[in-house]
């Protein structure tokens, strides 16, 4: 019975670390590639209406000039969401006619779901596209950033 049952347990043990490990995906985990995907983009987020909006704590905001005809531009974030359950926002509004582009960064969270009361760092690239030739300011939450010509 000994010799059977070694056998049968070293052909089990190879067997078994073999195997891939099953964990399920976990679909309230943000993207890790550092975008942050639109609510059209993600199937799985609730609608933007029925989620709690909060603050996000902006460490810094800058403009960046890609090198492209006709100029694009790019606005790169860095911060902190309030908990790790928070999801980032970014409305970029068009120049108005004094040519002021208004982007408004904030995050919204499902009301009903309990969550670590930790900051949970960011760092998000919004593309701003190109404009008409002009001058124009950049305000991020009512705050200027820069100043360009286009």
């Amino acid at each position: 019975m000994k010799r059977i049952l070694i056998p049968l347990m070293l052909v089990t043990l190879v067997l078994t670390a073999c195997a891939p490990a099953a964990t399920p995906p976990n679909l309230d985990q943000p993207i890790s590639s550092g975008e942050t995907p639109a609510p059209q983009d993600n199937p799985t987020a609730p609608a933007d209406s029925n989620l709690l909006r909060g603050n996000a704590y902006l460490d810094s905001a800058d403009l960046l000039t890609l090198e492209s005809y006709p100029l694009q531009f790019m606005l790169a974030l860095k911060g902190d969401l309030p908990t790790p359950c928070n999801q980032l926002r970014v409305d970029v509004s068009p120049p108005d006619a004094e040519n002021k582009i208004q982007v408004d960064v904030y995050s919204l969270t499902r009301p009903d779901r309990v969550c670590a009361q930790v900051l949970k760092s960011f760092e998000e690239n919004v593309s701003l596209g190109s404009f008409p030739s002009g001058h124009y300011t950049l305000w991020v939450n009512g705050e200027l950033i820069a100043e360009f010509d286009a």
